[in-house]
């Protein structure tokens, strides 16, 4: 837990970005009836039948101190898809840093051996290079702004029915370039002199 506070704690260095990584799924449903419009007096109206048309997954990438943050939709959530994550990470949107630390939850799938199940040898280790793989403790995953930005996202742009995966990619689009220009961010202030004093509980007596 501690790693982690102390890494949010850092002054902002781009050459040495801290970048909050995860992911969530997402359903895709369907109207089955039209909706009825707005009317004067009267809220837009929807028929509380849909049509359930399966999943897409969402990997969120959120740079807090930059106040910037990706999302990529994907069909799936595998090994592979995180793999190509992390190469989109190093290549396309830090392609500059020196050293990118990753702050992620404990999921079977966020490890070095997917780069490797995914690319050659050599182009895995390039790209591990220039990860720093910083993970939040078990049943600690709150501790990841990622997170946090999910339910912004959730609340602010995905909080309806949404049919398909590539209406969610455009709508996605257009609140990730909004709220990008808007310099939205979370105002971190869980410490670690604070999370002495909260959970010393968990700290040896």
């Amino acid at each position: 837990m501690e790693d982690v506070l102390n890494l949010y704690a850092q002054a902002y260095d781009p050459q040495h970005p801290v970048v909050c990584f995860d992911e969530s799924p997402y359903q895709l449903i369907r109207e089955t009836r039209i909706p009825l419009p707005v009317e004067p007096g009267k809220p837009a109206r929807y028929d509380y039948e849909y049509k359930r048309e399966g999943t897409c997954n969402l990997f969120m990438f959120f740079q807090p101190r930059a106040c910037w943050r990706h999302v990529k939709v994907t069909q799936r959530r595998t090994a592979k898809d995180y793999a190509q994550c992390l190469k989109d990470l190093v290549d396309v949107h830090f392609p500059d840093a020196v050293l990118i630390s990753v702050v992620q939850d404990n999921l079977n799938t966020h490890t070095g051996a997917a780069l490797y199940e995914t690319f050659a040898p050599a182009e895995a280790r390039r790209i591990l290079d220039k990860l720093d793989f910083r993970y939040t403790p078990k049943h600690g995953s709150w501790l990841n702004m990622a997170e946090c930005e999910f339910g912004v996202l959730l609340g602010q742009c995905l909080d309806q029915r949404i049919p398909t995966l590539a209406l969610v990619q455009r709508k996605t689009v257009a609140w990730e370039r909004r709220r990008n220009a808007e310099k939205g961010t979370v105002k971190w202030r869980f410490t670690t002199t604070a999370a002495r004093e909260k959970l010393k509980r968990l700290y040896p007596s």
